[in-house]
């Protein structure tokens, strides 16, 4: 039996897929389910650029606020939600199109993940209070004294990802490195193409333009007051990973008196750039993924017609 097609959207921030999603979307009869780990919290809009309820009213959204800003989602619980949101479209005959630019994600869904510890609560507070006091560059040592590889390949500030290794260690004695290397593939039952929406070679600088204007757009739309709002409204931390996500990160330091609001400016730009060059390192890595200048006037027929021979086959 011929497998459902399946549709994956991929890019950095800031590359245009959100509108171009909604176009393909309408021209396909696909429902969209995103792929972004900023976009499942409830209330926090502005900082994520969430399509509002006009655009949704138009064509289906999936897995966009469906947990509070205090609790914790993992890449497992993802997979789940994202495979039962895709069944669900399949069965009444409409195509998954699946968007947004969150890594860990995407290999979940597509490659499936080991069966990982669940959070243990006393133990990410104790690592937050440790990091309070010492600093993640000085836990982000001692996560390379116990697994090199994952340390490796985080970054000193990373704080999500070295509490999350740390914690997986302390939990089961086995390092993170170790456990995702002995998982077992759980293949995609989809019959899917990815495309990529990315600048091409030399044209990074018109990203970043992009991402400065976008980031101003934020900011003039009340980005400062929408965390502002957010803090009387739940029992947010810093540690949070909400709070953690590019923008809101930022507007927290500067709402602690971290920085100004012209130094938040330059900040969030920064920080996002940063977001969007990890997302190009990662996409060029994937195989077998088709790329698209996200600059080209004619980026959407290109699409277009990249799918429509995909689901002719």
């Amino acid at each position: 039996m011929k497998q459902a097609p399946a549709i994956f959207l991929l890019g950095p921030t800031a590359a245009g897929k959100s509108d171009i999603a909604v176009g393909l979307a309408q021209r396909f009869g696909a429902e969209i389910v995103s792929i972004d780990s900023a976009l499942i919290y409830r209330g926090m809009n502005v900082g994520t650029a969430k399509p509002d309820a006009t655009v949704r009213a138009r064509v289906a959204h999936h897995l966009i606020d469906i947990v509070e800003p205090t609790e914790h989602y993992s890449a497992g619980q993802f997979r789940r939600d994202a495979l039962a949101a895709m069944r669900h479209i399949t069965a009444h005959g409409s195509i998954p199109l699946i968007v947004g630019g969150t890594m860990m994600y995407y290999k979940a869904l597509t490659q499936g993940l080991h069966e990982l510890p669940q959070a243990d609560a006393r133990l990410r507070a104790q690592l937050e209070a440790r990091a309070r006091a010492e600093g993640w560059p000085a836990l982000h040592a001692e996560l390379a004294r116990v697994d090199a590889a994952s340390a490796q390949r985080l970054p000193p500030t990373d704080a999500q990802r070295i509490q999350r290794a740390l914690e997986i260690f302390y939990t089961t004695g086995t390092p993170w490195s170790v456990l995702v290397a002995q998982a077992r593939a759980q293949p995609l039952p989809y019959r899917a193409t990815a495309c990529a929406l990315a600048p091409r070679d030399g044209e990074r600088a018109r990203l970043h333009e992009r991402i400065a204007q976008r980031f101003d757009a934020m900011l003039a739309a009340g980005l400062v007051q929408e965390v502002i709002a957010l803090r009387r409204r739940y029992a947010l931390s810093a540690a949070l990973p909400s709070m953690r996500c590019v923008g809101y990160r930022q507007v927290w330091e500067h709402l602690e008196g971290a920085y100004t609001q012209s130094e938040l400016r330059e900040k969030g730009i920064a920080a996002t750039r940063q977001l969007a060059k990890r997302q190009l390192t990662w996409l060029r890595s994937l195989p077998a993924v088709a790329r698209f200048d996200c600059f080209a006037s004619d980026v959407e027929p290109q699409l277009e017609a990249h799918l429509q021979r995909f689901l002719q086959w």
